[in-house]
């Protein structure tokens, strides 16, 4: 009899899981599909993009100088005294951390790259995270997915994506 009870209370415990789950409302949007007609986030990606190379010639410079002076330390190495070898060996270690130190400062977790984009692109996602939450508010979604970086979505009803929505919420037109 107890045995009994425990199947009914889980079977309407499972029912009542079924029917909560089936009462949300899902939606999708595409980021990278609202990213794209949004013009400040292509100048903010030109802009990022020229930094960064910028950036990657001014290390890549301070490597080949490390690497000059290793090279010539190996061409002359035999003819030096060892007071002149340990002088060499120090400019060039000298050199190869200053290119460390500027490919950190530049690309490291919190180098130059990572502020620039902190100050480009975040105000941008914090306007369309804004309109997504406002839409859902309105319409009582209780999930949004992001197609473009969720890889187990397999299929999706053109219906339930609403990142055209966001985009004229935005101010922008597809």
């Amino acid at each position: 009899m107890a045995m009994m009870k425990r199947f009914a209370t889980l079977t309407l415990f499972c029912c009542v899981l079924a029917i909560a789950a089936h009462a949300q409302k899902f939606a999708l949007i595409d980021m990278e599909y609202i990213l794209t007609h949004i013009p400040a986030y292509e100048r903010a990606n030109s802009e990022m993009e020229a930094s960064s190379k910028k950036w990657q010639s001014e290390v890549e410079a301070v490597t080949n100088e490390a690497k000059a002076l290793y090279e010539n330390y190996q061409n002359t190495a035999q003819s030096l005294s060892n007071a002149q070898k340990r002088q060499k060996e120090e400019a060039i270690v000298a050199k190869e951390k200053q290119a460390n130190d500027l490919r950190r400062k530049y690309f490291g977790p919190e180098g130059e790259l990572y502020k620039q984009r902190e100050s480009l692109i975040a105000p941008i996602q914090d306007q369309i995270y804004n309109a997504v939450k406002s839409i859902s508010t309105q319409k009582g979604y209780s999930l949004v997915l992001d197609r473009a970086s969720d890889t187990s979505i397999i299929f999706a009803s053109p219906s339930i994506d609403i990142s055209d929505e966001v985009l004229a919420r935005l101010g922008y037109s597809n």
